[in-house]
């Protein structure tokens, strides 16, 4: 048969993230991989079908304790399902993540593949950055398969677009930074067991021993307020450093978040006054959050990167 004869097809160019996708291999590898089987498939119908049984279960408490209708409290319902599956989520993201990416380099050590890969023309970013961007890639789509969940409450009332935006980029940036956790243990550690272990202790001292100390932080502001010896410099500082350390954490952050939402009706820049009197412009906790995070993963995976480059003894 002539092959002249067949006409040639006009062929879709990809798209500047397919194109850097396929660039690296270990992007393809490890996508094919987790995804061919019927594993992943099971995943995501187990967990859809887990957030949509919770959100259920929050609607049904909520509505037989106040024994009220739909009408009535339709936005309050819409709200209470809304912050309960984002709450789920964010939980769910600070100890997942981390399972992703704490086998991801030390793993193939384990299998005898890593020093295959270090002489092969693989640079060191490249293996780093295809461990880590595989892992986001099935993580946020176990987010977005849950967008559906937290649109429901705009049948009812309470959540507005802004809350859904906020909530979405806060569980991205909670799943990337610490997906980098997990890249950056993986990577300095030869066993996959020290790796989860470090990574998991270094994950509750961010989401529970952080907001204990900006909690302790908050006591020691308002029994200093009220004392004879305070002073308007050190009122500030020491709200700064709450604020900060409050940013640290994804649920704190949420809650702060929304709080300023409702109280001064902005997403972005605010006004907050001190009990000493002094009012401060502050940006939005989801902002420093944004911003710490993003450095941090900055910051990991570069050291991550330096540690594949050295030579193994």
């Amino acid at each position: 048969m002539d092959n002249s004869a067949i006409p040639n097809l006009p062929t879709r160019p990809p798209s500047i993230w397919g194109a850097w996708l396929r660039r690296n291999p270990v992007v393809l590898k490890e996508l094919r991989g987790r995804m061919r089987g019927a594993r992943a498939f099971v995943v995501l119908t187990i967990y859809v079908a887990l957030m949509s049984l919770f959100a259920v279960l929050l609607y049904l408490i909520y509505t037989a304790s106040n024994m009220m209708t739909l009408s009535t409290t339709g936005g309050v319902t819409g709200k209470l399902i809304f912050g309960g599956v984002l709450a789920v989520e964010l939980f769910l993201v600070c100890f997942i993540a981390p399972a992703f990416t704490a086998s991801s380099i030390s793993g193939e050590r384990e299998r005898r593949t890593y020093y295959l890969l270090r002489t092969t023309l693989l640079s060191a970013r490249r293996l780093v950055f295809g461990k880590l961007t595989s892992a986001m890639a099935y993580i946020v789509l176990l987010l977005f398969v849950a967008v559906p969940l937290q649109s429901l409450a705009f049948l009812m009332g309470g959540v507005t677009i802004a809350e859904v935006l906020l909530s979405v980029e806060l569980l991205i940036v909670t799943a990337i930074g610490y997906g980098a956790i997990g890249v950056f243990f993986s990577a300095t550690t030869r066993r996959t067991l020290s790796a989860s272990i470090l990574t998991y202790i270094f994950a509750l001292l961010i989401t529970v021993v952080l907001p204990l100390a900006a909690l302790v932080l908050l006591s020691l502001m308002s029994i200093w307020s009220l004392s004879a010896y305070s002073l308007p410099a050190l009122d500030v500082l020491a709200f700064l450093v709450f604020c900060l350390l409050a940013c640290t954490n994804p649920i704190a952050t949420a809650v702060l978040t929304e709080s300023v939402l409702q109280q001064h009706n902005t997403a972005f820049i605010f006004t907050q006054t001190l009990s000493s009197g002094i009012s401060l412009p502050l940006p939005s906790p989801w902002i420093v959050y944004t911003l710490v995070y993003g450095i941090g993963t900055l910051v990991l995976v570069l050291l991550s990167v330096r540690r594949v480059r050295q030579v193994d003894m």
